[in-house]
């Protein structure tokens, strides 16, 4: 059976995107003036309009005071919003596409990433010629149930494989990561960055799909592939007009910000401890993420 975009999402017509408010409700004054957002693995480049959001100011200078809850994995996210415990998410456009599909309306208001961002990898001294290989491994992702899971179980489905023809096993998104894939703990890491350029840069591991690049996209999924999303209920959406433009309004005002900085003035932002011990491994991981981040917000077609 062949696997494609197309096929992946089969099903999920239903989805709804509210990439746009109108105009008028960015002059009304916020329902929601503090909110609850959760993510996971905040450090993760993958989130890093998010930090910038929260460090420059731009949510205050939408009126809004954010409490953030740092989750472990994106499952841990999503199961956080569906309590309620959280108000938004800054999560993998995967989940709203998993929430859809069971009935659940979830829906991403913004793109903060047009390509993943992950990278998967192998120990570098293990045999592999294709994804078929990913058969009887022990694969670390960030948590199950995250994008970095979904990522893998895309390219064995490509392959033929089924889920349950590898070992998952949820290694966090730094440090721990890292001990992971160095001691041996595990065959091969689906991670982002960064946590793939630290394994690169001590020539730990060798890259077999890596979802930075346009080019790399383009052959894995077709296209441009929506990876960091803000999403919510669709009832929180409709009841909080305002409050969930002016969220769009700092992130597109972050987005816009990132497009004309330097290296140095976004590395110079971000918290020394989202280096991983190194400041350059960490320049040379935004460098090799530049691409990921979204231009416009909007979700393509």
């Amino acid at each position: 059976m062949a696997h494609d975009r197309r096929t992946f999402t089969a099903g999920l017509a239903s989805l709804t995107l509210c990439a746009t408010f109108s105009r008028f409700a960015q002059a009304q004054q916020v329902e929601r003036p503090s909110l609850k957002l959760g993510v996971a693995n905040k450090a993760h480049l993958y989130y890093l309009p998010l930090t910038l959001a929260e460090r420059r100011g731009h949510f205050k200078d939408y009126g809004l005071t954010i409490a953030t809850s740092d989750f472990e994995g994106g499952a841990q996210s999503l199961e956080a919003l569906l309590a309620g415990s959280v108000d938004v998410v800054a999560g993998a456009y995967e989940h709203t596409l998993y929430t859809q599909a069971r009935g659940q309306d979830i829906r991403a208001v913004i793109e903060l990433g047009r390509f993943p961002g992950v990278v998967l990898a192998v120990g570098k001294d293990r045999p592999f010629k294709s994804h078929a290989d990913l058969k009887g491994m022990k694969i670390g992702v960030t948590a199950p149930g995250s994008s970095s899971h979904f990522f893998v179980l895309y390219l064995m489905a490509k392959a033929a494989l089924a889920p349950a023809d590898a070992t998952f096993v949820g290694v966090g998104g730094g440090p721990a990561a890292v001990d992971a894939m160095k001691a041996g703990d595990i065959d091969a890491i689906s991670n982002l960055d960064p946590v793939i350029t630290r394994l690169q840069q001590d020539g730990a591991i060798r890259i077999i799909a890596d979802s930075r690049f346009p080019r790399v996209n383009y052959e894995i999924f077709g296209g441009t592939n929506p990876a960091a999303v803000l999403y919510a209920k669709q009832e929180f959406i409709a009841a909080n007009p305002n409050t969930v433009q002016a969220l769009v309004n700092a992130f597109y005002k972050t987005l816009k910000w990132i497009a004309t900085a330097t290296t140095d003035e976004i590395v110079d932002t971000v918290p020394a401890d989202y280096f991983l011990g190194d400041r350059a491994i960490y320049v040379k991981a935004l460098k090799a993420n530049l691409l990921v981040y979204s231009e416009t917000g909007i979700i393509t077609r």
